[in-house]
């Protein structure tokens, strides 16, 4: 499936309708080493291989599993793990599973990573409020709206003007400050990966003014965008990026989950508080 393909939509979402009727206006996508919140969910839980069209993680950590039910009061839609254009998907395929969500109802996203931070002030552990992207993939012409146009599903030209909700950053940050959390609001720099940026790359983002680096999120939230879903998304910074060629630092991938262990307590309390509090 390379690109939007309605009847797959239909019939995922029909299949997952036949496992629960439950109505849910909240979806959230938990990255890497962040699923453990899918636990507290209380209702069905179903794994993506069973789902037709659903693209299936192979990414650590990522349990590859839909969860529909109840979180914090709130009757939610929450995938624990998600898949990356890295693992061999399109951007197509990674944004479909939004797809879905937003025909099964759904009118906001959160939507979580991690990440490695560039700008100088941040620090492994940090939680960073996502307000704007710079997509390299994008602009390379990998946007998950490329190929053939619904116009069920939404405008042909999506504006992302505002992709991120200011509503939902400043309810995150009113949250962040109940539960005493340190946060920054920053702008997230897509790549494919797998492999980590060079120094010069990651200068190269900083010029270009990315705060933090990443190989998720930014096709979910497109899709989003284009399908009318208000979008939240936190990251949790696992590493500080290297940007000098002469660091003798490797960053290895130990480091980062080894941060995310340390970094998860936070960013779900964060959704705990925030949950109740989305109109």
């Amino acid at each position: 499936m390379r690109e939007h393909d309605p009847g797959a939509v239909s019939a995922a979402t029909s299949f997952i309708r036949s496992k629960s009727d439950a109505l849910s206006d909240v979806a959230l996508i938990l990255g890497s080493g962040l699923g453990a919140l899918s636990e507290e969910v209380e209702g069905v839980t179903i794994p993506y291989e069973d789902i037709q069209g659903f693209p299936v993680s192979t990414a650590p950590s990522h349990s590859g599993h839909l969860h529909i039910g109840s979180l914090c009061g709130r009757d939610v839609v929450l995938m624990s793990g998600r898949v990356h254009m890295y693992e061999g998907y399109s951007a197509q395929e990674v944004a479909f599973p939004v797809n879905v969500m937003a025909s099964l109802g759904v009118q906001t996203l959160i939507v979580t990573n991690a990440s490695g931070g560039i700008r100088a002030d941040y620090t492994a552990g940090d939680i960073v409020l996502i307000e704007d992207h710079l997509s390299l993939p994008g602009l390379a012409g990998h946007d998950p709206t490329r190929g053939h146009h619904d116009p069920s599903l939404g405008d042909r030209f999506t504006s992302l003007n505002g992709a991120y909700s200011k509503r939902l950053l400043t309810l995150a940050e009113k949250s962040a400050a109940h539960s005493n959390l340190r946060c920054h609001r920053g702008v997230y720099g897509f790549v494919v990966g797998p492999s980590l940026e060079t120094p010069a790359e990651i200068q190269a983002l900083r010029t270009l003014g990315c705060d933090l680096v990443g190989m998720s999120t930014v096709p979910e939230v497109v899709m989003a965008r284009q399908r009318g879903i208000d979008v939240l998304a936190i990251s949790a910074v696992c590493n500080m990026a290297v940007s000098e060629v002469d660091d003798p630092h490797i960053t290895t991938a130990d480091e980062v989950f080894e941060a995310l262990t340390n970094c998860a307590p936070k960013l779900h309390t964060l959704i705990r508080d925030l949950l109740p509090e989305l109109p």
